[in-house]
């Protein structure tokens, strides 16, 4: 794939449009370092809501965890009252 179509299919890859659209002018103007920059600052955002996305699932794991943990003490108490009645 041409550099100049994977620019074109920034937006499918999650970047904001504006920095699509920043990115081809820059592509077309011959500013490869300022578009390398451009770059870099789309897939830092990325990477940023990544890892935000990645700390959401760990909270989730988190209270899976304990309701795991509540449901075995329940049915352990549930086990102990009746084999003592």
């Amino acid at each position: 794939m041409l550099l100049k179509e994977m620019i074109e299919d920034l937006s499918t890859l999650g970047c904001e449009c504006k920095d699509e659209d920043k990115a081809k002018k820059l592509y077309e103007s011959g500013q490869m370092e300022d578009l390398i920059k451009c770059l870099k600052k789309c897939r830092c955002t990325l990477m940023d809501e990544m890892h935000e996305s990645q700390r959401k699932v760990d909270k989730i794991d988190l209270i899976i965890r304990s309701a795991e943990k509540e449901a075995v003490k329940n049915r352990e108490e549930v086990v102990i009252r009746n084999t003592y009645h």
